[in-house]
């Protein structure tokens, strides 16, 4: 096939990446991951947590090429998903993370990232590649810092100077040889706010994350039971955690979206927890339709709000539990019985006596008899 100049067709890429609404692309080339080392001390060390495909997919992730076997190039685009909105302190509504406010992230920069890829092959007839958008085993924060898109912090997540890290990452591997960026420079220095920011001690030390203790891994990917001695500092987080982002200095150079895609949902932007408790599966898949909050399933997702009304400490939420102590899910009736554990109050002892009384789950049972045992430990309110 013909190829035009790589430089030219470099500065092509990111022009045309630019009209499709990313604000920074980065080139570099398909090679062995630089940190295999480090990936593969994380996932020995478990901190994958029941994420079984990291430690599936652990030898083609250090490898482009074992995706896409005559893979030369990665083009790395960030696309910008912070609508400018900020959350207020209110223990009976629930935060969402930012990224999930609007559409599912997925289906929007995969559909841009394939428009960038046709417009590759009009450039490159007969050039092939694959694009993807954090579903297969491409370390895409990895790559963007090797691409000089910006530089990995001590949370984890990518950073860029020019924007922060309120932005999605896509990845489109090709066949074909281009101009590369030198890698990002860290630029985090001495600062270590995201470490004491975490709630639940996940960033165990700089650069190192153990998803077992993350919020984001224990409202989303955790399928079971939350630990209890986490759940208190879930808080009212019912789908993710942004906290490390939220205090980092370089988001300060945040700019609003424009992407009307990423603007929140009315339904997403701190909603009504006790309502949320009702939602049964065919309610849930219409309401996050489109959603990335569907990833979380309907029973993870009402676990997770009835955490939240746990914690909330209100009597106003004692009649959304005393509901979701009924609930089809043993998932949901066990930290429905914790949560009410939590508010300790007569009513509350009450609905979990006589669900006592009722129940045939052993393990609900036994958040119940927990429950109550905190219960009469608690002083009277």
């Amino acid at each position: 096939m013909s190829v035009p100049n790589k430089s030219v067709l470099t500065e092509q890429i990111r022009t045309e990446a630019e009209r499709l609404g990313f604000f920074k692309v980065g080139v570099t080339r398909a090679r062995p991951l630089p940190s295999e080392e480090r990936l593969e001390r994380w996932l020995a060390d478990g901190m994958q947590g029941a994420m079984g495909y990291m430690e599936r997919q652990a030898e083609r992730r250090k490898d482009p090429r074992r995706v896409m076997e005559n893979a030369l190039s990665l083009v790395v685009a960030a696309m910008n998903y912070d609508s400018g909105d900020s959350l207020r302190d209110d223990p009976l509504r629930g935060r969402i993370s930012r990224y999930a406010w609007g559409d599912d992230y997925h289906g929007v920069v995969r559909a841009r990232l394939e428009e960038l890829y046709r417009f590759i092959r009009l450039q490159v007839p007969g050039a092939s590649g694959l694009c993807y958008v954090d579903t297969g085993p491409i370390m895409e924060k990895v790559w963007g810092a090797e691409s000089a898109l910006g530089w990995i912090g001590k949370h984890t997540n990518l950073i860029t100077r020019e924007q922060g890290s309120w932005f999605f990452i896509g990845v489109i591997l090709l066949d074909l040889e281009l101009e590369y960026d030198a890698a990002e420079r860290d630029y985090c220095g001495t600062c270590a706010r995201c470490i004491a920011a975490c709630p639940t001690g996940a960033i165990v030390a700089p650069y190192v994350l153990d998803a077992r203790l993350c919020i984001s891994y224990l409202t989303i990917e955790l399928r079971g039971p939350i630990p209890r001695a986490l759940r208190p500092l879930v808080g009212n987080r019912i789908y993710g955690c942004d906290d490390c982002q939220e205090v980092c200095p370089w988001n300060r150079f945040a700019v609003s979206s424009t992407e009307p895609a990423f603007q929140p949902r009315p339904g997403n932007w701190m909603p009504e927890l006790a309502p949320l408790v009702d939602l049964g599966p065919d309610e849930f898949n219409r309401r996050f339709a489109s959603s990335a909050v569907r990833r979380a399933g309907r029973d993870g997702f009402v676990r997770n709000v009835v955490v939240a009304l746990g914690n909330s400490r209100s009597p106003e939420a004692v009649p959304p539990l005393a509901r979701a102590l009924t609930d089809p899910s043993a998932l949901v009736r066990g930290h429905a019985s914790w949560a009410l554990g939590e508010i300790d109050c007569p009513e509350a002892r009450a609905l979990l006596e006589a669900a006592r009384a009722r129940e045939t789950d052993l393990e609900v049972l036994d958040e119940i008899d927990a429950a109550l045992a905190h219960s009469q430990e608690a002083p009277e309110p």
